[in-house]
């Protein structure tokens, strides 16, 4: 892949220009003369070290990122380079993003993934429903849309409440990141694997809804951080802000 600065600027709104559109390719790469993901692409346009775990991105979306980079297909993958300056800047210290993120993925994927796949859905949609109204009590925006899921695959559903409580643990602990970050990971597969027609479409619509989830999320925090008279206790943020990706 060659490389040039002819770009005007960089970060969030910045413009790829044609003559410096990335190849992007699956994997790692130890610089940008072996190739680059999403994210390392990413990176550079950030003036950061190169590197696919930026500090501009989001963790959750950056991991939606890389993901998506590496289930599209040659073909596809090229299209998301158009989606690269989104995410530079776009990041939020709120752990409820994560919960989020990973929730909506699973609500996007768990209706067509296959039958192995959805087991796996339902369980880490299931957790990280209950992580996030641990931190949020009461119902949020991303309820509705994951119940339809889950009544989209009910042997699904039944099987991991069945396991949750056999294993109550798993329901009650404190969720890592690395938890939320495999539930994405299944999510981006079960999208991919699903035997239905375009995946890449899917998988490109799947990273774009996202990167709007977390600009809904992170404009409904500012928002409410600038108004004092906010009750504490309101919903994790506005009904946009957890709009469930559509695919």
């Amino acid at each position: 892949m060659h490389i040039t600065k002819s770009f005007r600027h960089t970060g969030r709104g910045a413009q790829l220009r044609p003559d410096i559109m990335p190849v992007l390719s699956a994997g790692k790469h130890r610089s940008p003369r072996s190739g680059a993901c999403f994210m390392e692409f990413a990176s550079f346009l950030a003036g950061e070290k190169w590197s696919d775990h930026p500090a501009c991105t989001h963790p959750g979306l950056a991991q939606m990122a890389r993901a998506v980079n590496d289930m599209s297909s040659n073909e596809g993958r090229g299209r998301l380079a158009r989606l690269i300056p989104s995410v530079i800047g776009l990041t939020s210290d709120d752990p409820r993003l994560e919960l989020v993120l990973a929730i909506t993925a699973v609500t996007a994927a768990l209706p067509d993934a296959p039958l192995d796949r959805q087991h796996a859905l339902a369980v880490g949609g299931l957790v990280c429903q209950d992580a996030l109204h641990r931190l949020s009590p009461g119902p949020v925006e991303v309820d509705g849309p994951f119940a339809e899921a889950l009544a989209s695959a009910p042997e699904a559903e039944r099987w991991a409440r069945r396991f949750l409580e056999r294993n109550q643990r798993w329901g009650h602990a404190e969720i890592t990141e690395r938890q939320t970050h495999t539930t994405i990971a299944m999510a981006v597969d079960g999208v991919r694997s699903a035997c239905v027609p375009r995946p890449d479409d899917r998988l490109y619509a799947m990273l774009a809804e996202s990167i709007a989830l977390c600009e809904r999320f992170v404009a409904a925090t500012a928002s409410r951080a600038s108004a004092p008279s906010a009750s504490v206790g309101s919903s994790v943020a506005a009904p946009e802000t957890h709009r469930a990706v559509q695919v």
